[in-house]
């Protein structure tokens, strides 16, 4: 179960990358999101996951986010002021991709559906 002080900081953590990224990383034609931040037991490192759109630019984000890391560990540890202050990494997070793949099957498929010569009343 998570505890109470794990996810008031995680939330703290997603609004404070979230407006340094927004602020700081420049990915020309992309944008960059935080989809959930993942903190260990003991506070001792925190998983960003983040997805960009469109998604052929997510090589290019994941590289300038970790070139940005060691920055954005110390202004966040600055902004925050709690100790231990978790070390953050980054991850591509492939949730978003896979549900709009989904979403498309499912279209195609009722669109199969409907043009089915068995679908079709006489």
């Amino acid at each position: 179960m998570r505890s109470f002080r794990r996810e008031r900081l995680s939330s703290l953590i997603q609004e404070k990358l979230a407006w340094m990224i927004e602020r700081e990383v420049e990915v020309p034609d992309a944008l960059i999101t935080i989809t959930e931040v993942n903190i260990t037991d003991k506070l001792e490192s925190a998983e960003i996951k983040i997805s960009a759109f469109p998604s052929d630019k997510k090589i290019e984000a994941m590289k300038l986010l970790i070139k940005m890391t060691p920055s954005m560990q110390f202004k966040l540890s600055r902004i925050l002021n709690i100790r231990p202050m978790p070390k953050i990494y980054f991850k591509y997070d492939e949730g978003p991709n896979r549900a709009a793949a989904v979403e498309r099957g499912l279209d195609k498929q009722s669109e199969q559906l409907e043009s089915s010569p068995l679908n079709k009343e006489e």
